[in-house]
């Protein structure tokens, strides 16, 4: 860097920052509802900030880091309002999304994740060998940027391919298909269905997250929908003779989305609960350090602490968390109408958030953002606190089953928000910022974005539907977090929860925790994160396998680039395939929200389609596809020249 104290909290950094994740949490909140899945957005914030700021006059390194520092808090927030907020629509408590609950629960649920974060940065960062690998990625990116351009220039082409697959698709012209599907029976009585998405956002969040964590949750899909669907259908006439009539009434794929519903997506649920108890269980000493570390850097005297070790001060985060806490008991008392037991859901709340939070920023630093088991976490969260309300509410009762999401709400957007936090806090530690700058603009980020998600909410609501078609011919966003999460908060105060089938998905984690752990001991390259299972144990089919295709993509790109570069170039090459993907995926949310205004202003869920004559089908939906798929692998490895020479 030219300068001894380059600009860092600018006024146009800031505002940017505040448009780009406004943005990006509109993108992830259609993403999240649709594939149950948000992605760290950290790095096309800093290309775009990088070309932006460029036009504006003379920018620094740090300047455009504060950007994407804001910027990335709208897949956190995105994650916290989806996973969490339609649960209440499912429950029938809310009929749309109020904005000023929404805004705020995602708004001090995101400033608690960040004051949540602060004790946790020395330990995390500093002392834990954690790779923090979307802060890695965001530091090299603006270390190589003198020349954003071509970066600028594979978001773009990649945004508009993919937006006009997704106008081309389903909820738009209907020319093509948005599925690629398969179905028939083994046999009688066994329904067999092989499923595929066709989305180029889908394939782009396979490649981001890998082929380690693709192949898991397509693992876990096949054992649901190849293995658990087949075997409980097998048994259905002997062990439920009214289900088994009711299976062979319909076709095969219907049939086996009733048994996923019915009782394979609670195997999820209990693979779930087993990996974030384990995960609690295998960091409780790195929690207790993380803690105990920063109170004792809070008591240092701040004048000798060097400006790239300043965070806020432990003084104002305490404050701060009884402050933010208190508007959260009054919506508490609002819901439930006892002051005692919304103080008990404000204690069960911070608790939850602090501990959960403390196991997000690790699993960021683990296997990054964007594979966050944040829904993991939350899903714990709520059960956990519907047992503890269970000793104040009666069983049966409304209030219970919203309560609970309320407190899960507010601790998966902390968690969320923390995790996040702490990625862009290794991206400045690597580029020499300052901690409490950082901190101070991810609060800005996500006050930001959660002032938009009520209406982004409400929009896709009416547009979509959740859960339910908004509108005949409409296909339903799935919003499979929340779906489960209200199951599992009606089915404790219900007494209605398939705990035999919870019972079998914990069984199923301690297996694959018990291999993971094989791994971790033979120092195998591939290890086996129970929450990437249990993700694909949860989800349709269809959602796993262009994930799938994604994580294949990548694994050949890099063979690819890895025989061309090395050190600091492969790093930089990589980053092609990367703005690529990020291009893929905000380009088919953003046009899936552009898509959903006409639909609700003119109330038909066919408003932009083609007549029949001109819609094509699967086939050339899945053609187009595997050309999106080819055309990804060539611009991560033909357009990775120029990048890293």
């Amino acid at each position: 860097m030219s300068e001894p104290n380059p600009p860092q909290l600018t006024v146009r950094a800031v505002v940017l920052s505040i448009l780009l994740t406004m943005l990006l949490a509109s993108a992830n909140a259609y993403l999240g509802l649709f594939a149950g899945l948000t992605v760290a957005t950290a790095i096309p914030a800093a290309v775009v900030s990088m070309a932006v700021l460029r036009l504006l006059g003379r920018s620094s390194i740090l300047e455009n880091n504060i950007v994407a520092t804001g910027a990335s808090a709208g897949s956190s927030i995105a994650a916290g309002a989806v996973f969490t907020l339609p649960a209440l629509v499912v429950l029938g408590h809310w009929q749309t999304f109020p904005y000023g609950w929404v805004l705020a629960i995602t708004g001090l649920g995101g400033l608690l994740g960040v004051l949540f974060s602060v004790p946790l940065r020395r330990t995390l960062i500093l002392e834990q060998d954690l790779k923090f690998p979307e802060g890695v990625a965001t530091a090299e990116v603006l270390k190589v940027g003198a020349d954003p351009s071509q970066g600028v220039r594979l978001l773009g082409v990649a945004g508009l391919i993919a937006s006009l697959t997704k106008l081309g698709a389903g909820s738009g012209l209907r020319l093509i298909s948005d599925t690629f599907a398969v179905a028939g029976y083994a046999g009688r009585a066994i329904p067999v269905v092989f499923s595929f998405a066709l989305s180029p956002a889908l394939l782009g969040v396979g490649y981001i997250v890998g082929m380690n964590v693709a192949a898991l949750m397509m693992a876990g899909g096949l054992l649901a929908w190849w293995g658990l669907i087949p075997a409980f259908a097998a048994l259905a006439p002997a062990q439920d003779p009214a289900l088994a009539a009711k299976l062979a009434t319909l076709g095969a794929a219907e049939a086996g989305h009733l048994l996923w519903s019915m009782k394979v997506r609670y195997v999820g649920v209990g693979a779930m609960l087993t990996g974030g108890l384990w995960s609690l269980w295998s960091l409780r000493a790195s929690l207790l350090s993380g803690i105990t570390t920063g109170l004792a850097a809070a008591r240092a005297d701040r004048r000798a602490v060097a400006d790239t070790e300043r965070d806020l001060p432990m003084n104002l985060v305490l404050g701060g968390i009884v402050l933010f806490v208190l508007p959260l008991y009054a919506l508490y008392f609002v819901v439930v109408g006892s002051l005692g037991i919304a103080l008990a859901m404000a204690v069960i709340m911070v608790i939850a958030g602090f501990v959960f939070s403390s196991v997000s920023g690790y699993m960021a630093g683990l296997v990054g953002s964007s594979n966050n088991p944040v829904s993991g976490i939350t899903i714990s969260t709520i059960l956990f606190a519907s047992l503890i309300l269970l000793l104040f509410l009666p069983a049966g009762s409304d209030k219970g089953p919203v309560a609970a999401i309320l407190i899960g709400a507010v601790t998966c957007t902390a968690a969320a928000v923390a995790g996040d936090n702490l990625q862009d806090l290794k991206a400045g530690q690597l580029l020499g910022a300052t901690p409490w700058r950082q901190q101070v603009m991810l609060a800005v980020g996500a006050l930001a974005s959660a002032a938009v998600m009520a209406p982004v909410l409400n929009l896709l609501l009416k547009a979509y539907g959740i859960g339910v078609a908004a509108h005949p011919g409409v296909e339903p966003l799935a919003a499979p977090q929340a779906n489960l999460m209200a199951a599992v908060a009606r089915g404790i105060f219900g007494g209605n929860l398939p705990w035999d089938m919870v019972a079998l998905g914990g069984a199923i984690g301690a297996v694959v925790i018990a291999l993971d752990a094989y791994l971790a001991r033979t120092g195998a390259g591939w290890r086996a994160p129970i929450l990437a299972v249990a993700v694909g144990i949860y989800l349709p089919l269809e959602l796993s396998t262009p994930i799938f295709a994604g994580g294949v993509i990548a694994t050949f790109v890099d063979r690819v680039l890895v025989r061309r570069w090395e050190g600091a170039a492969l790093e930089s090459a990589r980053q092609s395939g990367l703005l690529v993907c990020a291009g893929l995926i905000a380009g088919e949310a953003i046009m899936g929200v552009v898509i959903a205004i006409p639909i609700v202003a003119y109330k038909r869920a066919d408003v932009l389609a083609l007549p029949d004559y001109a819609q094509l089908g699967q086939w050339p939906a899945a053609l187009l596809f595997t050309l999106i798929g080819a055309w990804t692998y060539y611009a991560a490895t033909r357009t990775t020249e120029q990048r890293a020479s």
